[in-house]
């Protein structure tokens, strides 16, 4: 489900993407191509789709982003990260090494 959730976030992230690049700040973009009298939506009704369509992508995002973390996986509730693993394993700076039985005798002749 993780992975389903991580593709429909990147498709809305690349519609998000060409959505915004299709508007022009000034009023132009996709309604200034639409320059002739018998076309199919209006210059301000473009805006309005391209608008709309923007806002709906930008909060599918969000929820989709928030709903994803509830399924991210987990290797196990109980299972320490590798950098406690690797704390609890340090042997302390302080403690006096054990040197074998052999090589404390051979120091002392």
């Amino acid at each position: 489900m993780y992975n389903f959730l991580i593709v429909i976030i990147f498709l809305v992230c690349a519609l998000l993407v060409l959505l915004v690049l299709v508007q022009n700040s000034k009023g132009g973009g996709l309604a200034s191509s639409f320059s002739s009298s018998n076309q199919v939506m209006g210059v301000r009704r473009t805006t309005d789709f391209l608008e709309k369509a923007t806002w709906i992508l930008a909060i599918a995002l969000v929820v989709l982003a928030i709903s994803s973390t509830a399924f991210l996986p987990r290797k196990g509730e109980l299972q320490k990260s590798g950098i406690d693993q690797q704390i609890q394993q340090v042997q302390d700076p302080t403690q006096v090494p054990n040197f074998p039985q052999a090589v404390r005798d051979s120091t002392k002749k």
